[in-house]
């Protein structure tokens, strides 16, 4: 029986851990009452304890409990920013970094939400030499308000003012912190220009990276060609289809997979990615690294979305 230590169970991302795990007869949850949740001693034996730990805390909460692990055998998945561009960590984006990488890891960083969406585009064009590593790239992510954590659900549900029925962009000053991935994960000289809008609604998110046809080296075709043959696992495909011309952020809400896609024509063409942002994008991307730890298939208590 795998023993499985989630620190920080009380966020968004933990609960939904939580909630995934429930179910399933080959772990046994590690649990601490509520009075020694924080409490230093009863965490380290937890973590100790544990043959994988969930680390859904913030970066200097992250860090400090991976100071507190002294078990060799103790495998981390790691939820916050804190190990993302740390070379000693591997990146667990299986499809880009690969299985095998990951399963030989004691140290897995799990990716942002935003950033899963702009990296499963943008790095397979940049390995294939569709895309020159200097590029100049812009995207724009929306995305559903579960993401943001309690505070920002909160102010979703009870709605302060009505400026909160529309789209609102955030992190105006180009800092967001899943930038650095972007662009190291991908292999990019240059940091992309990245707008992320959060909107009244729950679940969902939708990544679109504009490009002009002097930007990339290939057309509508021979990109979606390149996206078949690169994503040939469940989690994440290649799928054109759209909802009458529209395409919803909410498309992939409740799901964990990922759906990616490439429109235009000669001149302008736009890249896109479509998932759930606590999915994918969050604790069902968690899952997945720890099945290929386990050995189990990927997507063991995973929900898949049918192709549209």
């Amino acid at each position: 029986m795998t023993k499985i230590f989630i620190d920080g169970s009380s966020g968004t991302t933990g609960l939904r851990l939580r909630e995934r795990l429930a179910g399933r007869d080959d772990i046994e949850l590690i649990t601490l009452p509520d009075s020694l949740r924080k409490d230093t001693g009863a965490r380290k034996s937890a973590l100790n304890e544990a043959d994988i730990v969930f680390l859904c805390l913030p970066d200097d909460a992250a860090r400090e409990a991976v100071s507190m692990i002294e078990n060799p055998d103790t495998a981390v998945i790691d939820t916050s920013t804190a190990h993302r561009t740390n070379d000693l960590w591997t990146y667990g984006f299986p499809e880009i970094t690969g299985a095998e990488k990951i399963r030989a890891s004691k140290r897995i960083a799990n990716p942002g939400c935003h950033a899963s969406g702009f990296i499963a585009l943008v790095a397979p064009l940049i390995r294939e030499g569709l895309l020159k590593e200097d590029v100049k790239l812009s995207a724009f992510s929306l995305t559903g308000y579960t993401g943001g954590g309690k505070k920002m659900i909160a102010e979703y549900e009870n709605k302060p003012s009505a400026l909160f029925d529309a789209p609102r962009q955030y992190a105006l000053g180009q800092t967001h912190k899943h930038i650095p991935e972007m662009q190291k994960i991908c292999g990019l000289s240059r940091s992309p220009c990245f707008c992320p809008v959060v909107a009244d609604f729950p679940c969902g998110m939708e990544v679109t990276i504009p490009l002009f046809a002097d930007e990339v080296k290939g057309t509508v075709k021979e990109i979606a060609d390149v996206y078949r043959g690169f994503y040939t696992g469940r989690l994440v495909s290649f799928n054109d289809a759209d909802e009458q011309g529209f395409l919803s952020a909410g498309a992939y809400s409740g799901f964990d997979n990922m759906g990616i896609s490439v429109y235009g024509n000669e001149e302008r063409l736009i890249l896109v990615s479509r998932f759930d942002n606590l999915g994918k994008g969050a604790s069902g991307a968690a899952i997945q690294n720890m099945n290929i730890l386990l050995g189990d298939a990927e997507t063991k208590g995973l929900t898949l979305k049918k192709k549209l």
